[in-house]
C-alpha cells in the first residue's frame, strides 16, 4: 500500500524514479509525485490520479537533480487531490518527505506545530511528520547544518510518532542525501556503483540493483551516491545482511493479455507447477518443505492450529481448515488477522499460528504473527514474497512460488495458497494417522491439478457469454457447501472488488435463514456444486431459488442432466478430488468477475479505493 522510491547518484533522478514508481503503482494510484534537489532548492511535482498524470506534468514542467524521492498514494487522510499528494514539504521547504503508513497521533502533533506557527496546506498526517522533522532540524542545527543534525532531527520526530511509517526524505542543504526509516511498513535499500536506491518493494529496484538490505523496524538508512549506513534510533551503526535480489520476471507488456489480472488467471497452471515442484515425495507419499524450521516431534505434538489472514488469504485459510482437519485430524481455527491481533485467544505450547499473506507485508497479519511470538507460540508464514517482513519474522514458512502478482485482485496467489495448505495438511497427516495409500491418493491428485486448471481455462469464452447476460445485475449471490463455501466467499469478494456489483457468499443451506429474501428475477444466484455427499442437498437449495424466480448459474464438477434442466447456465469444470475442488471451481469465478467488470467499463487492474498490499490498519 503506497509506493516509495528514492535515488541518489549520477543520473537525472526522475529517469530512475518514474519507471521504478510505475512498477509500484498497483500499491496505490490515487495520486503520485516526486521531489528532486537542484541548485539548493526542492523541485516538487505532484498530481492526483495515476502516474500517467504525473508523467504528463513532467513533460510540461520538467525537473532537474540527481537526488530525489517519489511516491504513489493510497489515500488514508484527506481525499485524493494534488494538494494531498506526496511528497510534502516541512518548514519553509527545508525537507521534502514521502510516507507510507498512518500517524495515529497526528492531530495532537498538528496542534503543537500550529502553536509553533507552522502552516499546513494538506489534510494528510504525512505533512505533520514533514513539519515535525523541520521543527527539530531547526532546533538542532544551529548556524551550520550537518547531516548528523538532520539524522538527529529525524530520530527526534519519529520518537514522538505513534503509528506506522516507511519514509524517505531529502533536504536542499544536502543535495546528494536520502534518508529513510521504517516502523511496520517495508523499506529496502538497493546498492549500486556510485548510486543507491530506496524502495518500499524490491520489485522497484529491478534493472537498477541486484543487492539489497531489508531495513528492520526503527532502523534508519543514510544514503549518498558513494556511501550508505544503517543506524538504530540511538545512532549506533548496524552491520546488516546484504542479500542478493532474486528478481522475478516482470512483464510490463502484460505478455499479450489485456490486463495483468487476466494474465495472472491464465498463469495459474504454471504457478501451481512451481508450487508443487520438488515438494511431493513419491517414496513416502508425503510432501516436503525446506523452511518449516520445526522438527518432527514439534509437528506431531501440535494440538491446535490457528490460520490467520485478510481478504483472499482469509478465504484460502477457510479451505485450509477443511483440508487440515480432514487429512491431519488437527483442530483448526481461522481468524481474521485484524480481529485475532486484538483478541486474547487462549493458546499453549502445542498451538501454532500460521499467517497467510501474498505480500508478506500485510499489517494485521504481521501483527498477529508478532502477538503469537510474544506469547511464545510458534509461527509459520505462507507467503509469496521472498525477503518480506513476515517471511523474515516468522519462525518458519512456505513460499507460494506464484510469481509476481500485479493485479490488485488476487488470483494465482489464492490458488497457490490452497495448494500449499493441501501439501501442509498431507505433511501433517502422514506424520499422524494418514496411511501410505491415502497419501498416495493425495499426491496423485495434486500432480494432476495443473492439467485440470488448463481445462478450466478453456471455458473462458462460455463464461464471457454468461457475463454478457448478467453484467447489469444489481447484485449476485454465491452459494457452496463444505469445501466450496469458502469459494463462494472468494467469488463474491472478486465480484465486489473489480465490478462493483454488490455480492454475497453463503453456505447454500443458510439461504433459507434470511438471504433468500434477496432472491428475485434480477438477482442471479451462483451455485458451486460437486458430485459429493452434499450434491442432493445443494440441489434442493437450488430448487428453492428457482421456485422464487431467481436465475441460477451452476458451476459443476461434471455434466449432470438434472442440473442442466434446472439451472439457467451450467459451467462444467473437471472432476478432481473433492478437497481440491476449490481450485478448479474458483477459476471460473475469477473469469466471471473479470468479464463482468470489463463489460461494465471498470478498471480491472486498478479498482477504485483499493491497493495491492495493505500495510496500514
Amino acid at each position: 500500500m503506497c509506493g516509495i522510491v528514492g535515488y541518489t547518484g549520477l543520473k537525472q533522478a526522475d529517469l530512475v524514479l518514474i519507471p521504478a514508481l510505475q512498477r509500484l503503482e498497483y500499491r496505490g494510484y490515487d495520486s503520485s509525485g516526486l521531489a528532486t534537489i537542484h541548485q539548493g532548492r526542492i523541485q516538487l511535482r505532484k498530481k492526483a490520479g495515476k502516474i500517467h498524470n504525473l508523467v504528463q506534468s513532467l513533460q510540461d514542467f520538467p525537473v532537474l537533480g540527481t537526488t530525489g524521492i517519489s511516491h504513489t498514494r493510497w489515500a488514508t487522510h484527506g481525499p485524493a487531490n494534488d494538494v494531498n499528494a506526496h511528497p510534502h514539504l516541512g518548514g519553509i521547504s527545508s525537507v521534502a518527505l514521502v510516507h507510507n503508513g498512518v500517524i495515529e497521533n497526528y492531530s495532537s502533533l498538528k496542534t503543537f506545530l500550529e502553536d509553533m506557527d507552522y502552516h499546513f496546506k494538506s489534510e494528510t498526517d504525512t505533512e505533520v511528520l514533514a513539519h515535525l522533522v523541520s521543527y527539530h532540524f531547526d532546533k538542532i542545527c544551529g548556524d551550520i547544518p550537518t547531516v548528523d543534525n538532520l539524522v538527529q532531527a529525524v530520530i527526534a520526530a519519529l520518537s514522538l510518532v505513534k503509528g506506522t511509517y516507511g519514509i524517505a526524505l531529502v533536504c536542499p542543504f544536502f543535495p546528494n542525501l536520502v534518508i529513510g526509516s521504517r516502523l511496520g511498513s517495508p523499506l529496502v535499500l538497493g546498492l549500486g556503483d556510485g548510486e543507491h536506491f530506496l524502495a518500499s518493494d524490491p520489485s522497484a529496484l529491478m534493472g537498477f540493483s541486484n543487492r539489497a538490505i531489508y531495513l528492520d523496524d526503527r532502523q534508519i538508512c543514510v544514503l549518498t551516491p558513494d556511501s550508505w549506513s544503517i543506524l538504530d534510533m540511538k545512532q549506533v551503526q548496524i552491520s546488516p545482511v546484504i542479500e542478493a535480489l532474486n528478481h522475478e520476471v516482470y512483464s510490463p507488456d502484460k505478455a499479450g493479455f489485456d490486463h495483468f489480472m487476466l494474465k495472472e488467471i491464465h498463469e495459474q497452471a504454471e504457478s501451481l507447477e512451481n508450487a508443487l515442484r520438488g515438494r511431493l515425495d513419491e517414496d513416502e507419499w508425503t510432501s516436503r518443505f525446506g523452511g518449516l524450521n520445526l522438527d518432527s516431534k514439534q509437528l506431531r505434538n501440535i494440538e491446535r492450529i490457528i490460520l490467520t489472514g485478510c481478504g483472499t488469504s482469509y478465504h484460502a485459510g477457510l479451505v485450509g481448515e477443511y483440508l487440515i482437519e480432514e487429512l491431519a485430524r488437527i483442530p483448526v481455527e481461522v481468524e481474521y488477522a485484524s480481529e485475532f491481533r486484538y483478541r486474547n485467544s487462549p493458546m499453549n505450547g502445542r498451538s501454532i499460528v500460521i499467517g497467510i499473506t501474498q505480500s508478506g507485508e500485510t499489517a494485521d497479519t504481521l501483527a498477529a504473527i508478532r502477538e503469537s511470538k510474544l506469547k511464545g507460540i510458534p509461527s509459520l508464514a505462507i507467503c509469496n514474497v521472498v525477503g518480506s517482513t513476515i517471511a523474515r519474522e516468522a519462525d518458519g514458512g512456505v513460499y507460494l512460488h506464484a510469481g509476481q502478482e500485479i493485479g490488485v485482485a488476487s488470483t494465482k496467489a489464492f490458488t497457490n495458497q490452497v495448494v500449499v495448505l493441501a501439501m501442509l495438511a498431507l505433511h501433517l497427516g502422514r506424520m499422524r494417522h494418514l496411511s501410505a495409500f491415502q497419501g498416495a491418493q493425495v499426491v496423485e491428485s495434486l500432480k494432476e491439478l495443473p492439467e485440470a486448471v488448463r481445462q478450466v481455462l478453456a471455458t473462458e469464452a462460455q463464461i464471457r457469454e454468461i457475463a454478457m447476460r448478467y453484467c447489469n445485475s444489481p447484485q449476485i449471490l454465491f452459494m457452496g457447501r463444505q469445501y466450496l463455501y469458502p469459494v463462494a466467499l472468494e467469488a463474491a469478494l472478486k465480484m465486489k472488488e473489480i465490478s462493483y456489483i454488490h455480492s454475497e457468499g453463503y453456505p447454500a443451506a443458510e439461504m433459507k435463514h434470511g438471504p433468500i429474501a434477496l432472491v428475485d428475477r434480477d438477482t442471479p444466484s451462483v451455485f458451486l456444486i460437486s458430485r459429493g455427499l452434499m450434491f442432493n442437498k445443494v440441489m434442493s437449495n437450488l430448487e428453492e431459488v428457482k421456485a422464487r424466480g431467481g436465475p441460477v448459474i451452476a458451476v459443476a464438477s461434471e455434466r449432470i442432466s438434472e442440473l442442466s434442466r434446472k439451472a439457467d447456465e451450467v459451467i462444467v469444470v473437471p472432476k478432481v478430488a473433492e478437497y481440491l475442488q476449490p481450485v478448479v471451481s474458483n477459476i471460473p469465478m475469477q473469469l466471471f468477475a473479470y468479464h463482468m467488470a470489463l463489460l461494465r467499463g471498470c478498471d480491472v487492474d486498478k479498482p477504485r479505493n483499493l491497493a495491492k498490499s495493505v500495510t496500514v490498519e
